[in-house]
């Protein structure tokens, strides 16, 4: 559950976009809060890897392929080919591709948990004083004139308490694709091509991962396979990351685009499949 600062915490594992998470209290954030900007997306302009839980495969897989990375298996969604570089971050004007699916791990920012060293189920709620958001003279304060959590910071925290429910169930639909066997690494490549549309030079590796295999869950017994549906949505969850795989070479194209490249005459155009031929 969400607390105030007490004891020894501790922002644990790998957190892109955060520089300089501090617990929230008001002898120390009195009067500060978020400033927003003309330019409200330039922290994830170079996150090419975004963090997602399970429940936001579905959604995600319109739009980025949905991998894992790690010896942990972490989810995320691919939005760029190379470190620094995020290719639904438009690099004139600080937004987001409008009607991308926005991942709820960069909804939450700047702020995040902290876990309790000695407590496992509490952790307190922390804002990144390092982001470019974070101000003393802002739009949203956190705390009001009786150092009372503000209505906006209450609903904040109310959204890092849910988002921290879906980390759990996240991790265990993990453990789960690992029991079965279900993970194994694989590699999304890309192939150059001149003007001319043919192959030019070698394939170049764009990333490797590790993936949920579809001949695998083929040989997984039909009542894990129920279970799997009926009891945890997990299924589901399978066939969205499957299938957002295929948005690897949409990515591919928009790099090409982002670079000033001509993209072949094949190539995939916005994931829209022309109608039938009457």
């Amino acid at each position: 559950m969400a607390d105030a600062p007490a004891g020894q915490i501790s922002v644990t594992g790998n957190l892109p976009l955060y520089k300089s998470p501090e617990p929230i209290n008001p002898a120390a954030h009195r009067g500060k809060g978020l400033k927003f900007t003309d330019r409200p997306f330039d922290f994830l302009s170079e996150a090419h890897f975004v963090p997602v839980t399970m429940g936001e495969f579905a959604p995600a897989s319109a739009h980025f392929p949905v991998i894992f990375l790690g010896d942990q298996k972490t989810p995320v969604a691919a939005m760029g080919l190379q470190a620094g570089q995020n290719l639904f971050v438009d690099p004139e004007t600080g937004n987001f591709q409008q009607f991308a699916y926005l991942p709820a791990y960069v909804r939450r920012y700047p702020f995040v948990s902290a876990s309790h060293t000695e407590e496992a189920d509490k952790f307190t709620v922390c804002v990144d004083t390092g982001s470019h958001l974070f101000s003393d003279q802002p739009d949203e304060p956190l705390f009001n004139d009786a150092d009372q959590p503000s209505p906006f910071l209450e609903r904040a925290i109310d959204f890092v308490r849910r988002f921290e429910a879906d980390v759990a169930l996240t991790r265990r639909f993990v453990e789960r694709m690992e029991e079965l066997d279900l993970f194994d690494q694989q590699q999304a490549t890309f192939q150059p091509r001149g003007a001319d549309g043919q192959p030019a030079g070698e394939p170049q590796v764009v990333a490797t991962y590790h993936a949920l295999v579809g001949e695998r869950l083929q040989k997984v017994d039909p009542k894990v396979l129920a279970d799997l549906r009926d009891d945890n949505a997990f299924l589901g969850a399978i066939y969205a990351h499957m299938l957002s795989l295929s948005r690897w070479e949409i990515l591919i194209a928009r790099a090409q685009q982002r670079a000033g490249q001509a993209v072949p005459g094949d190539a995939p155009s916005a994931g829209i499949t022309p109608p039938p031929e009457a």
